[in-house]
């Protein structure tokens, strides 16, 4: 039989170690594997919230010059034409552009050319264009639309809309393409109260 001392000094025997060393390598890898999931989930949310934020800044932007809006000149699904007034500090419309470009990648551009005075009299200033490129790698759904117009009692407007008078609303739809072919769409309605019918 052993002495209470000579019990304090005998240790660990190499079964109670093999256990220990089994525990201790099983909560890592429970712990690595919940880290490990946690941090992909977090960073996956982090890209979404970021996609998510620069989409709504463009759309927010886009919206921001159409709001300004005095005449149509065109209006198509993914092309569309108006005079507005791009700076709030303009004292004369600009002629705006905004259209889908098929290359490589999928750009969504604005171009962007000042007028001399406001219409009927002014002209366009064409050596004075600016084009800019809003969305480098434009995403769009299978049949989506950039735009969507309506008249003044909320009915969809066939495209191209040949009775530019009638256009009350348009609707910017813009979409960003995440893991797995999800997306995140944002759609933006603006209401065109500066709009003039007699020029």
């Amino acid at each position: 039989m052993l002495s209470p001392k000579q019990r304090e000094e005998q240790g660990f025997t190499i079964l109670e170690m093999v256990v220990v060393i089994a525990l201790i390598g099983a909560l890592s890898v429970i712990f690595f594997v919940v880290f490990k999931t946690t941090l992909v989930s977090y960073l996956d949310l982090q890209k979404q919230a970021t996609s998510f934020g620069q989409l709504s800044s463009q759309a927010d932007r886009i919206a921001n010059v159409l709001r300004g809006t005095t005449s149509i000149s065109s209006a198509g699904d993914n092309d569309l034409t108006v005079y507005t007034y791009f700076y709030p500090s303009d004292v004369y419309v600009s002629q705006v552009r905004y259209y889908v470009v098929n290359g490589a990648t999928k750009r969504l551009y604005a171009d962007l050319t000042p007028m001399s005075a406001n219409p009927p009299l002014g002209t366009l200033q064409t050596d004075k264009k600016k084009s800019f490129v809003i969305i480098d790698n434009f995403y769009q759904a299978s049949g989506g639309k950039l735009f969507r117009y309506t008249n003044a009692v909320g009915a969809a407007l066939a495209t191209p809309v040949t009775d530019l008078s009638v256009v009350k609303t348009i609707q910017i739809n813009l979409a960003t393409q995440l893991e797995n072919a999800r997306s995140q769409d944002i759609n933006v309605q603006v209401l065109l109260r500066n709009k003039k019918n007699n020029l």
